[in-house]
């Protein structure tokens, strides 16, 4: 069985409405990577020196990363040696398939949570990321799987955040747990997981600075709120999610690389990728970090929000690829 045959029917055993979220939420950067790959194919045939040379820009200028388009580039030269293919057409499946495989990891991709009691997880990232717009997305999400949430308002610094935080609190119907602007971040964590304990409540999310406007470091403010959660909850927190704008391409890469070496991160969470052409850059952080891609933001709906799933990912890159390689598409299909 062909590759895209097998991803088709793994596909189908999902649920057809988050398919449709992803590709929607997907269709710049498929145009921007899968329509330049075909046109490639098309135009050139025979895979040759030029080709792979070609292949690597259209990657690279996806985003996907220097460092990982070269490991990919390598691969794809050594699967092409080892299987003796000449044709272009039949380096697509190959290139989807090595694809697939760097998203994802040996790492689960669902969220972290406590075997019984408190869940309790942090939102890291800088400002303008969209952790807020996550966090609110996420309590959605949970309410609508039954269970009861709380969010802590620890980003006392940003003008406004906490009255941001109180309108998604709003929108969604969870309270928020908050101080006034500029207090102890720490402290708003002692209150909300205090609040959380005492309420039975099922999951914490809490808010974090993107940056402090005082001298403290932003790193020093958070180990200062890991102690107040693990004296309160020693197992908390269950998870550690940085947010990243993928619309800001490589300087996503660099956030990760600095939150991820310092400040526990567990996974990342992908805002924006529908407003971008430069989806790529999920894959270089995949490839580069050893973290987890958890949460994807494939629009603004409130339910498009969504777990990772790599296999969903690569189907919406090559949507149209892999429906003209197999069968016609059926009428539901044909009518979307």
């Amino acid at each position: 069985m062909s590759f895209f045959k097998r991803l088709k029917e793994s596909i189908a055993s999902k649920t057809e409405a988050v398919t449709n979220i992803f590709k929607e939420g997907l269709v710049k950067t498929s145009k921007a990577i899968v329509e330049r790959v075909e046109e490639l194919i098309t135009r050139r045939k025979k895979i040759d020196e030029e080709f792979f040379e070609e292949l690597e820009e259209i990657l690279i200028s996806a985003d996907v990363g220097v460092n990982t388009v070269v490991g990919l580039i390598d691969s794809l030269r050594a699967e092409v040696k080892a299987r003796k293919i000449e044709e272009a057409s039949e380096l697509q499946p190959i290139l989807s398939e090595k694809l697939v495989e760097i998203l994802k990891g040996k790492d689960d991709p669902e969220l972290r949570m406590a075997e019984s009691g408190l869940t309790v997880i942090l939102f890291v990232g800088v400002n303008g990321v969209g952790k807020t717009t996550t966090i609110g997305k996420l309590a959605h999400k949970f309410k609508s799987e039954g269970k009861s949430v709380l969010m802590a308002a620890g980003d006392t610094f940003r003008a406004g955040a906490i009255e941001q935080l109180e309108v998604w609190g709003q929108r969604v119907g969870v309270d928020v747990i908050k101080q006034s602007a500029g207090s102890d971040p720490a402290a708003v964590m002692y209150d909300a997981v205090q609040a959380a304990k005492q309420r039975g409540v099922d999951v914490l999310l809490c808010d974090t600075a993107g940056r402090l406007q005082n001298k403290s470091n932003l790193m020093d403010e958070l180990n200062k709120i890991f102690r107040v959660i693990q004296r309160e909850v020693p197992s908390a927190p269950h998870e550690v999610l940085l947010v990243l704008d993928a619309t800001t391409g490589q300087n996503a890469l660099s956030q990760a690389k600095l939150f991820g070496e310092k400040s526990g991160v567990t996974g990342l969470v992908l805002t924006k990728l529908d407003g971008t052409a430069k989806g790529g850059i999920i894959i270089a952080i995949r490839n580069e970090l050893n973290l987890p891609v958890k949460l994807v933001g494939l629009g603004e709906k409130m339910n498009d929000l969504q777990v990772f799933d790599s296999e969903q990912f690569v189907h919406a890159l090559f949507a149209g690829l892999i429906q003209g390689k197999d069968e016609p598409a059926s009428e539901d299909e044909q009518q979307q």
